[in-house]
């Protein structure tokens, strides 16, 4: 059973913590990210998030946002799922949407990445 608790890196060096973890699956977090739309130092963030309750020998799905408050207007959801491979290796394999502020509806299709 893959654990989401913890300490993850990403391939791009960024880390996401995930401290609490609830019996009914929501969880809350920070996350450094190393890749920051204003090109700035790395950041830390607040994520909150809800893992899927599985029955025994499942492999979770979760999602989470994460509100770059500190350094932009942009908000990120993530959705994805756990995986363990038979050497014991948890993996999560994750999607994302960016979302930016614009300033009319016009500019709507340019603010999702």
């Amino acid at each position: 059973q893959c654990q989401l608790s913890g300490l993850w890196r990403n391939d791009q060096d960024s880390l996401m913590e995930i401290s609490v973890l609830k019996d009914n699956g929501d969880f809350q977090g920070q996350y450094l990210t190393r890749v920051t739309l204003s090109g700035g130092c790395a950041q830390i963030s607040p994520l909150w998030g809800a893992q899927q309750q599985l029955g025994e020998g499942g492999w979770p799905t979760f999602a989470f946002i994460v509100r770059w408050d500190k350094f932009s207007n942009a908000t990120t959801a993530f959705v994805g799922q756990c995986f363990v491979d038979t050497g014991g290796k948890e993996t999560l394999t994750t999607m994302w949407l960016l979302r930016e502020p614009v300033g009319s509806l016009e500019e709507d299709w340019k603010a999702t990445r």
